[in-house]
This record gives structure tokens, C-alpha cells and sequence, in this order.
């Protein structure tokens, strides 16, 4: 791997390790604490990440509950789900709020794959920009004379090679998405 390739390492793993904690977000018939990340509360004058407000842990593959650390927020944790609009069924129990995962039907499965592919395409955008970094790196190399056309031309289609590689691996972890998706 060239040393252009190498200056971007963290950025292009970057890349993957977003794809896969957005992913974590998709809904897909089960509970999963991380379909809560996006969600805020609104707790003692500032908005702040549910799990910083409750205890969130998985009853079953169709329900979670959340266990307020304060009590007097559980108002406003109900009130931010709600508002969240995930689709999922709220009920205040008086110390604690059980969160029911409705049965995906096909049509929320095919939604779902969408969302997956919207959010593949944001990665591999992702994934270009990095690229078109390392070429310019590459081409501005080649322009001052600190490398040579034959070494330009080595190091672009190493780069190629990496990200093509990178997006395979993007479209494996797409795939199983899916198929956890459409899994019934």
C-alpha cells in the first residue's frame, strides 16, 4: 500500500464503520437499542441521547423497556419517542416505559431495503470523496516532480484497487442487511 493510500487509512475505515452504525439504525422487526440512538430527551433544560437518561435493555425480540435514572423524565423520554416517529408501540407503565416492536410487513421489509440502499450510496459518496483526495495527493506528487508518471500511475491504480475493494466489502455488509430484512 503507497504511503497516499496509507494517509487516508482512518478515513477510509471510517467510512465502513459509519456505514455499518447506520445501518444499526434500520428497523428490522426486532429490538435493537440502537434504533433508539437518534432519539433526544429533552432533560433538566437540554436535549440529550436517550441512553444517557434511562437504562435500555431488550425484554424480548419484539419489546425493550426503558427505566428512567430520574423518574420526573419520564414524561419527556415518552413524549421524545413519540415525536421520533419509529414506529414503535409506547406504553407508560409509571416507572418505566415498554416500547412494543410491531410485526414488519412486506411492504416496511421492501421500505427498509430502500433505506439500506439510500444509505449504501451515502457511504460509497463518502467513499469517492476520500478517493478523489488521495488522487489529487497523487497528482500533486506528480505535478512538483517528487514522483515519477510510472510510479503515478502505480500508486492510482493501487488506490482503485482499494477502494474497489472497500466498496465489496460495502455491498457485503449491505447484503446481509438485507437479508436480515427480508428474513421472516
Amino acid at each position: 500500500m503507497n504511503i497516499y493510500i496509507q494517509n487516508k487509512v482512518e478515513e477510509l475505515k471510517a467510512v465502513i464503520d459509519y456505514f455499518k452504525k447506520d445501518l444499526s439504525t434500520v428497523k428490522v422487526g426486532r429490538a435493537n437499542p440502537a434504533m433508539l440512538d437518534g432519539v433526544l430527551v429533552e432533560a433538566y433544560g437540554v436535549k440529550s441521547p436517550l441512553n444517557s437518561v434511562c437504562n435500555i435493555s431488550v425484554s424480548d425480540s419484539r419489546s425493550m423497556t426503558l427505566t428512567p435514572w430520574d423518574k420526573n423524565s419520564l414524561k419527556s423520554i415518552e413524549k421524545a419517542i413519540i415525536e421520533a416517529n419509529l414506529g414503535l408501540g409506547v406504553v407508560n407503565e409509571g416507572d418505566k416505559i415498554r416500547l412494543n416492536i410491531p410485526q414488519m410487513t412486506e411492504e416496511n421489509r421492501k421500505e427498509a431495503v430502500k433505506k439500506v440502499n439510500e444509505k449504501q450510496e451515502k457511504s460509497r459518496v463518502s467513499l469517492r470523496q476520500v478517493r478523489d483526495d488521495v488522487k489529487s495527493s497523487i497528482e500533486d506528487a506528480f505535478d512538483s516532480k517528487e514522483i515519477g508518471e510510472d510510479d503515478k500511475f502505480r500508486f492510482v491504480k493501487e488506490l482503485d484497487e482499494e477502494i474497489e475493494k472497500i466498496n465489496g466489502e460495502i455491498k457485503q455488509i449491505r447484503d446481509k442487511k438485507e437479508i436480515e430484512i427480508m428474513e421472516i
